[in-house]
């Protein structure tokens, strides 16, 4: 055979077996294109006076990011498979911190989206940057007010705004005793805690009540019998606190000092599992609580009230987080996990990840989820929550005689009657 002849047919053989390659190989193999990792951003507080409730809030967002992920993230309109990563440093629970930090995450970490480190003066310093950046964040864990009247319009809150904390705890009074007017209320001097307290005074007074002290003591004070030994004796409720150090002993000091109040909610401390630990002297305290195990959350009130339903119902919720965490869930746990839920329905819905079209989303959001009912203001107060409401829990004894937190109001939602008068 001619050398020519050969080599021809070597070439017309190699032509063969790569026009065949090309033909069995898939017609859209996977490419950089098609997958893509959104990166997170936040501070927590894994030191300092907001290490509880700050670890819940990271745990909860942690269980979202591993479900959402395990289900092959979230499919955009051009066919991209997104998926999640974290990344946060440690504030220190100190607001000095969170803007230099929030800065560094946009611009070395390169951060996608943002969500809120714990309490409303963190995540108020934090919503200056990320709209200074453009950045869309989920505030959690912080409830003031005032963040939404600043003409921000990238950030969104998940939890009950602080002017409507402790507005349901006076509902509730007017319920069970319609003569019980007079009332203390003594708070934390932080911003959070003065918002809600100052929005509670205005309402109950509207409401006739009489606010016979009305008083705050310094972030970490420890000692609170000078505030203690002003509450008159007839009083018939107090109210306030402030995080959950300085709720916990305050509520042991009130009860140490024998005050003899028929009704005390405080904030933000009695939620907390770990709450129980003070023994008699968490009995009866309420607290409200933006989420717990047995509200009653469901598709079928999801379809009640006409809202669509998103996402995993309560039990399921509550199960997988034990599971992880080999402890119950608190609201704080809740509020991570639902930061994380609405951003990704928030993209599902827009089908991309452009600032622009995933904000469109948010505004249009109206849905029940475990958490409850999320919608925001898109009017006057861009982005503050309207649609969620307060539930309040008291801690009480169960036929073994142990602590148990219960559901006392609104009223549909409730799982117990309140003890009352708790003394």
């Amino acid at each position: 055979m001619k050398r020519s002849a050969l080599f021809l047919i070597i070439g017309f053989t190699i032509f063969s077996l790569l026009l065949w390659a090309c033909t069995a190989a898939p017609s859209n193999p996977p490419s950089a294109s098609q997958t893509k990792t959104v990166t997170i951003g936040f501070t927590a507080s894994q030191t300092g006076k907001l290490n509880v409730e700050s670890t819940r809030q990271i745990n909860g967002f942690s269980l979202w990011i591993d479900q959402v992920n395990a289900a092959g993230g979230i499919k955009l309109a051009d066919g991209t498979a997104v998926t999640f990563k974290a990344k946060f440093y440690d504030d220190e629970s100190n607001k000095d911190r969170v803007q230099e930090l929030y800065t560094k995450l946009i611009n070395d970490d390169k951060a996608d989206f943002l969500i809120s480190p714990y309490s409303s003066g963190l995540a108020d310093a934090a919503a200056v940057i990320a709209e200074q950046y453009s950045k869309i964040m989920i505030t959690t864990g912080a409830a003031s007010d005032s963040t939404y009247q600043k003409g921000y319009t990238l950030v969104y809150q998940a939890y009950t705004p602080a002017s409507r904390y402790l507005t349901g705890a006076f509902d509730m009074l007017a319920t069970l005793d319609p003569q019980a007017k007079r009332v203390a209320i003594i708070h934390e001097n932080e911003k959070f805690s003065t918002d809600v307290c100052n929005a509670a005074k205005t309402y109950s007074e509207n409401k006739d009540y009489e606010i016979v002290l009305f008083e705050g003591y310094d972030t970490g004070a420890t000692d609170f019998a000078p505030y203690i030994n002003k509450i008159p004796a007839d009083v018939d409720a107090v109210m306030g606190g402030g995080h959950f150090a300085d709720g916990s002993t305050f509520a042991k000091q009130l009860f140490e000092k024998n005050v003899r109040a028929k009704f005390i909610a405080l904030l933000v401390a009695p939620p907390e599992p770990k709450f129980a630990e003070l023994g008699d002297a968490a009995f009866g305290v309420i607290g409200p609580s933006q989420w717990e195990p047995q509200a009653k959350y469901t598709t079928e009130s999801a379809k009640a009230a006409g809202l669509e339903w998103y996402g995993l119902n309560v039990s399921d919720f509550v199960a997988a987080y034990k599971a992880k965490y080999s402890e119950d869930p608190s609201y704080h746990s809740a509020g991570g996990y639902v930061a994380g839920l609405i951003l990704q329905k928030a993209i599902e819905q827009a089908g991309s990840l452009e600032t622009t079209k995933v904000k469109a989303a948010l505004d249009g959001l109206d849905m029940m989820t475990f958490y409850g009912h999320v919608r925001f203001d898109t009017a006057i107060s861009h982005g503050l929550q309207i649609g969620h409401e307060m539930v309040y829990i008291q801690w009480q004894k169960d036929a073994q005689g142990d602590l148990v937190k219960q559901v006392v109001w609104p009223a549909e939602g409730k799982s117990a009657e309140a003890v009352y008068p708790m003394h």
